[in-house]
């Protein structure tokens, strides 16, 4: 599932070239991704309106429109968003004044499209955390007081900090240099200060490569990221660790791989 770096690289090539751009026909291929509303309300609502901005929250990409409404797209596993589009294999295609096409493929019906008076009221949108953008080493601190969770799964839970997923919570933390089985309460102030540091470098740093392409993500362009060459441990198993030789591990947290140097991480 592409993570905040992929959905924030698709946000900056999206305002590029769409923004101030009018709609004037969505063609639906699929009707299983559109969520809400019926597909006839859908399509009313989009076409001939103009999109006036790019939002994301967490892994989600908001389109505010010149109506009031808004666009609401998830993405999930393997939701892509082309342009120029117009492939024969898009689920929607939206057509715009100018000729051109973005389509929306999903090759297993997983994404979600939303059409939104409010995308405020959401009920996923409501329950996510802090984007690690907004925290102060204070306020991450406090949010680690009390949890018993193991900090893997703890990063990736989307109620607790927005948009870290399981390449980044497993790169953050060998940045970190701390095991992904630790308790989240055990850890103490120096290596809390140094996941807050790792969270923000690691994000940056991948958005800064336009993500990564491990799976089905590709920016707008149809080009793959290029933050896969970067990875230290995320897909490295079996494989000796950049730094210390160890060889790299791979256990299983919540039902998803997990990776880690069993030397640099303690």
């Amino acid at each position: 599932m592409p993570e905040l770096p992929e959905v924030e690289t698709i946000k900056r090539d999206l305002e590029k070239v769409i923004v101030g751009k009018k709609i004037t026909e969505v063609c639906v291929r699929n009707r299983a991704i559109i969520r809400e509303p019926a597909v006839s309300v859908f399509k009313k609502g989009l076409e001939g309106v103009v999109i006036k901005n790019i939002l994301r929250r967490a892994k989600v990409l908001i389109f505010e429109l010149s109506n009031g409404k808004s666009l609401v797209m998830h993405l999930k596993m393997t939701g892509q968003l082309v342009y120029p589009g117009g492939g024969k294999k898009s689920r929607v295609a939206f057509h715009f004044s100018d000729g051109k096409i973005l389509d929306f493929n999903d090759q297993r019906l997983f994404a979600e499209l939303r059409l939104l008076d409010d995308w405020r009221t959401l009920k996923f949108i409501q329950s996510l955390g802090p984007e690690p953008a907004d925290l102060s080493l204070k306020q991450f601190k406090d949010m680690l007081k009390g949890k018993k969770t193991r900090i893997k799964p703890l990063l990736m839970d989307q109620s607790f900090i927005a948009g870290i997923g399981n390449i980044y919570a497993s790169e953050i933390l060998f940045r970190a240099k701390i095991n992904p089985e630790r308790r989240a309460n055990a850890l103490t102030d120096k290596e809390k200060e140094l996941l807050f540091k790792a969270i923000s470098d690691i994000l940056n740093a991948a958005v800064r490569h336009a993500g990564s392409s491990v799976d089905d993500y590709v920016r707008l362009s149809g080009e793959k990221g290029g933050y896969v060459k970067y990875h230290k441990v995320y897909g490295r198993q079996g494989k000796a660790c950049l730094v210390c030789k160890a060889i790299i591990k791979k256990i299983n947290q919540g039902g998803r791989g997990t990776y880690f140097c069993p030397r640099c991480q303690k």
